[in-house]
């Protein structure tokens, strides 16, 4: 059996900082190693070292079913035999077109990418061109991908040009992002009368889910809407976590305000290197071939990927899988409610140590989390090895799965 701490230093010589995203990394829950994972199993994950875990991480989000789900395995393995990528249009991508189409709200048209990052930063080259305008709005501790303009953080006043949050940004470019804080609508306001005549885009996680979750807070899309509305700027949804997991139609669904592009990921590619944007038609049909706007993607649309794509999202058609992943998302939310403050919409949940509601980037009891993040490691339970990350229901994960957890936060609060 191949033991961790070997992998560890192996990875370590050939991979900066032992891994190839710093969200797997521990040294923030005071854990020097990560894990290392060698299979998954529904609601489980097993380590090299032969530990199963219940797995509320679930690869961040996309495993709506669970690990290894035998449909989508099966989807994947039938799309394998005729080939693993082409270079040219399979039928498959449209029919993963057509899914997100009659789903999604505010999709006409979509454009089918490989990452996230790839799909926000295609997003806001878009809407820069059909709008003729350059700043970007944005909430601090929304997370839209790695790319430049998205680095920013904001600094002291109301609405503050963004400030690089990363060596190798230059400021030039987050010079047009303005960030203000997130449920913030006044902020956001004075962002708009500041800087509507270049406002080309706002971005929003419609709920945030990398400041822990956090809802929006009544009326706060609208009025993002609004101001849109009346200056001319776009509203783009970051769905890549909450769509197709808090509903079908994902939040602008369930909170019932419709931006003009979204931007999706994780589970509209069932576990695959996927993710898309999409919108109007208006303003999709500036994308080149049909239009002026350049994006491209050799893999853009794989085989692979599209086949778990369909596999996932033509069962969600069923509302009793919405029913169901809310009846178990509500029975942990229920159980955990006594030992923290739980945030939860839909299939994702935050429990955040303290009492006091969490509406907007701030800081958190980091390490009171650490420690309870170490307690049910050693107990067999895998939670994010982040206070500022949510915990991923699935339809894997049973009342079994749901109780030890509960009974494993117990324990660490009556210690």
């Amino acid at each position: 059996m191949k033991q961790s701490s070997d992998l560890w230093h192996r990875a370590r010589t050939v991979i900066p900082g032992g891994v190839n995203s710093p969200v797997r990394a521990m040294r923030s829950v005071g854990i020097e190693e990560p894990l290392f994972a060698a299979r998954g199993d529904g609601a489980y994950l097993e380590t090299v070292d032969g530990r199963r875990l219940v797995d509320w991480v679930q690869s961040w989000g996309p495993l709506l079913f669970g690990h290894a789900d035998p449909e989508t395995l099966d989807a994947v393995r039938s799309a394998a035999a005729d080939g693993t990528t082409f270079g040219a249009t399979t039928e498959r991508e449209i029919e993963l077109a057509e899914e997100i189409v009659a789903a999604v709200p505010s999709v006409e048209q979509v454009r089918l990418v490989s990452s996230g990052t790839e799909a926000a930063m295609s997003a806001l080259r878009l809407a820069r061109a059909f709008t003729s305008r350059s700043r970007v709005l944005k909430f601090a501790g929304g997370y839209h991908g790695h790319a430049d303009p998205f680095l920013a953080e904001a600094g002291s006043g109301l609405a503050t040009l963004g400030i690089p949050a990363s060596p190798g940004v230059p400021s030039s470019v987050t010079a047009d992002t303005v960030v203000v804080a997130y449920n913030e609508i006044d902020q956001a306001a004075a962002a708009f009368e500041r800087h509507s005549e270049d406002l080309a885009a706002v971005f929003v996680e419609p709920v945030a889910g990398n400041m822990g979750c956090v809802p929006p807070e009544p009326g706060f899309l609208e009025a993002l809407r609004a101001l849109c509305d009346a200056s001319g700027s776009l509203l783009v949804f970051d769905e890549v976590i909450t769509g197709f997991r808090v509903g079908r139609g994902g939040a602008q669904e369930r909170f019932g305000v419709t931006p003009d592009l979204t931007i999706l990921g994780k589970i509209v590619g069932g576990g695959l290197p996927l993710a898309a944007f999409g919108g109007r038609r208006e303003v999709m049909s500036r994308l080149a071939p049909a239009g002026d706007v350049y994006q491209a993607g050799t893999l853009s649309g794989n085989p692979l990927a599209t086949a778990a794509g369909l596999s996932v999202l033509r069962r969600l058609r069923d509302p009793a899988v919405y029913e169901e992943l809310e009846r178990r998302s509500a029975r942990l939310e229920a159980g955990l409610a006594p030992f923290g403050r739980v945030q939860r919409v839909g299939a994702m949940l935050t429990l955040f140590m303290g009492s006091g509601p969490v509406v907007r980037m701030q800081e958190l009891d980091t390490e009171g989390y650490a420690a309870l993040f170490r307690h049910l490691l050693a107990r067999g339970i895998y939670v994010a090895p982040s206070q500022y990350e949510c915990l991923f229901p699935s339809l894997a994960h049973g009342d079994a799965e749901i109780d030890a957890t509960i009974e494993a936060v117990s324990a660490f609060v009556g210690r």
